[in-house]
């Protein structure tokens, strides 16, 4: 059934003609997709996979919603698109890593698999180009909410969901007011003392993995707060989301990381073209 998912989504659908100049990278790491979600932000994301290539993809987690498919069907062109986007880059000889997440936890029971081109693991071990090693994670084994309380998960999953809904409304009127795209969510985060010290936390004990293993960092993503900073000893990296903040981690050929910030605004009548945000960068 999941080999059949991939080699399908493979074959079906078109994705458009390439568009811009293309930046490649030695590594790029995306997570906490959502595809099957009403508040992925696909058509973003597929912005984003045009312009950007990698020798090696890691996929850290949460890409397909099956929490979310298993109670309502959702699965629009565009999902099927950054699919279809990721096996062609594949293909062309990229390696593709796929970690699963909570919320696509269905694929662990294919730990060790290739479907498509595409590797199936647990965790990985990157090795930049300086020689240092990160250790590559989706991060829910760290989450207690998720590791033993699952159905506060799933509330909690609800409530996020329903703070989508309000933010897509509340961006819907500040478009028409001529103002930028904001996250009301990511605020939250920000601003709720809870959320702030959850996230402390995780960012602590994933650091704390990574020292275990005798790495010198970890590149994770499941809550969805896009950083790259040093605050336990050691390197901690998290990818963000295509739901709310639309980030990536890549590494550039010298072995340097970078969070890039990809958002989408309204250029006229004509039509949309989606414009990288400024880049924020650290060196490894």
């Amino acid at each position: 059934m999941v080999e059949r998912f991939f080699n399908e989504a493979g074959a079906l659908g078109h994705d458009g003609e390439e568009a811009g100049s293309h930046r490649h990278y030695r590594a790029l790491f995306l997570s906490d997709i959502h595809l099957g979600t009403r508040g992925c932000q696909a058509e973003i994301l597929l912005d984003f996979l045009r312009v950007h290539d990698a020798e090696t993809i890691y996929l850290v987690g949460d890409i397909v919603d099956g929490w979310r498919l298993r109670r309502a069907w959702h699965w629009p062109q565009a999902h099927n698109d950054v699919i279809q986007k990721l096996l062609r880059k594949g293909r062309k000889g990229a390696r593709i890593v796929y970690l699963p997440g909570n919320h696509d936890e269905f694929l662990r029971d294919y730990l060790g698999s290739h479907f498509g081109g595409v590797e199936v693991a647990d965790t990985a071990v990157h090795v930049a180009a300086d020689g240092r090693r990160y250790l590559v994670i989706h991060g829910d084994q760290f989450d207690v909410v998720v590791r033993h309380a699952k159905w506060l998960a799933f509330l909690g999953d609800w409530a996020y969901t329903t703070a989508l809904v309000v933010n897509t409304w509340v961006n819907v009127i500040r478009r028409r007011l001529g103002l930028t795209y904001w996250s009301l969510s990511a605020w939250a985060k920000l601003k709720v003392k809870n959320a702030v010290n959850f996230i402390g936390k995780f960012e602590d004990a994933l650091s704390s993995e990574a020292r275990r293993n005798g790495v010198d960092g970890v590149i994770c993503g499941h809550i969805h707060h896009a950083t790259i900073h040093d605050r336990f000893g050691i390197r901690y990296i998290n990818t963000g989301d295509w739901v709310e903040s639309c980030t990536a981690i890549v590494e550039t050929h010298d072995g340097r990381f970078e969070l890039i910030r990809w958002t989408s605004r309204d250029t006229g009548r004509s039509g949309q073209s989606r414009l990288p945000a400024p880049r924020e960068r650290a060196d490894a």
